[in-house]
């Protein structure tokens, strides 16, 4: 049976983010079998999609498709989005593709981490002189998601390099959806008294949300010139990041495959989530699939909410003109039932056919042509989350 690999990208409106993804790709299969055939494609923003790399792989003859999430941690995009499309292609034209583990929390990415972290200390140390570990704050950012499971992955990464490089505090912020964002977590960790402020962007590539990272912390450095922050780099290519990839691959072939979203708020009660238990697994992205720079925020010099960054205030005005009650019509869209290659039978009571399979089982097969809203994030308000992007408050 002749393998693909597929990685499934999220996709971005920044060029850079874009190449950046591309030269893993092209970088992967050297830790694989040299007879597997390795393609991509992206979720939404970027070309080419993921239906594009799909047909590549079946149009050279691949039987069968391992897929992964090309994400740090596994909330809507790697839960709901993915899945979608692939369920939707492999009922479309009968090909087996299995969908392994996002990166997660792994010793390898842990180790990837560390090294950034360390090689913007020692550059600190060069330029400005030496301040100790535990003279310093770590502040971690992740990407931020209405999924409690990813948004604590982030804490637990910023934990692990806390204890294992001696910082002497940490802290844990958010580039969007969730609490608190960058600017108040900076605003924070200026009060606790330490010489220097590292910031660490735990994000794979580059692209708008770096920027926005990078952006505000300029912004808090010019209120706090008696503080030395610090900009780490973001992970990019690290040998052990793509060690992590090829390893989320092959696992899928092994005898029992690790599960992937075990502490899932669609498989099992969340606190705060409860309501989300057996959602339709449906993917929103559509409508924004493959428009690259001229999808909505993609241009900061268009923007009359944002000066050099983005802030993400213009998905504030967003959220407000919709009043969370937007439609999105779909056409004769079906979706197949897909089995994820994941030898564990969960037999749970919410409706998610788990028997050797995963994809959360929200099975619906059917042209629809119906108005749905995104779930309503609990804390969308909060005054340390999205709200604090807003420029003059009411």
């Amino acid at each position: 049976m002749k393998t693909g690999v597929m990685i499934c990208g999220h996709g971005s409106r920044s060029q850079a983010a874009v190449d950046e993804f591309a030269v893993l790709a092209q970088k992967l299969p050297a830790l694989l079998p040299s007879d597997w055939m390795v393609d991509y494609g992206y979720l939404e923003f970027a070309n080419p999609v993921i239906r594009d790399g799909l047909d590549r792989l079946r149009h050279a003859g691949c039987e069968r498709i391992l897929a992964v999430p090309g994400m740090l941690f596994a909330a809507m995009h790697a839960k709901n989005d993915i899945p979608t499309v692939l369920n939707t292609y492999a009922a479309k034209h009968g090909i087996e593709i299995s969908y392994g583990r996002e990166l997660g929390v792994d010793p390898k990415m842990i180790a990837a981490a560390g090294a950034r972290v360390r090689d913007a200390m020692a550059t600190a140390d060069a330029e400005h002189g030496t301040v100790p570990y535990e003279e310093t704050c770590l502040v971690v950012i992740g990407r931020g998601a209405s999924d409690p499971d990813a948004n604590g992955n982030v804490s637990k990464i910023a934990r692990m390099l806390q204890e294992g490089l001696g910082f002497g505090w940490m802290e844990v912020g958010y580039s969007g959806v969730t609490f608190p964002l960058v600017e108040p977590c900076l605003t924070h960790a200026t009060r606790l008294g330490y010489k220097r402020i590292l910031v660490f962007p735990y994000f794979l590539f580059t692209g708008i949300l770096i920027d926005r990272i990078y952006g505000f912390t300029d912004q808090v450095a010019a209120h706090h010139p008696d503080i030395q922050f610090v900009k780490a780099g973001y992970l990019n290519d690290h040998d052990e990041v793509l060690a992590t990839f090829a390893e989320r691959v092959t696992e899928q072939i092994g005898e029992i495959p690790p599960p992937n979203c075990a502490t899932c708020k669609y498989r099992v009660q969340v606190l705060g989530f409860e309501a989300e238990v057996g959602a339709v697994q449906e993917s929103h992205h559509h409508h924004v699939e493959g428009q690259g720079a001229n999808a909505p925020g993609s241009n900061v010099e268009d923007c009359q909410l944002c000066a050099t960054f983005c802030t993400g205030e213009c998905r504030l005005e967003a959220v407000h003109d919709h009043d969370h009650g937007h439609a999105h019509h779909h056409h004769d869209h079906v979706h197949g039932t897909h089995d994820h290659a994941h030898g564990h039978d969960h037999g749970d009571e919410h409706g998610h056919s788990h028997g050797h399979s995963h994809g959360h089982g929200h099975a619906h097969a059917h042209d629809h042509d119906h108005d749905h809203a995104h779930p309503v994030y609990p804390h969308a308000k909060h005054p340390n989350g999205p709200e604090s992007a807003r420029k003059h408050k009411a």
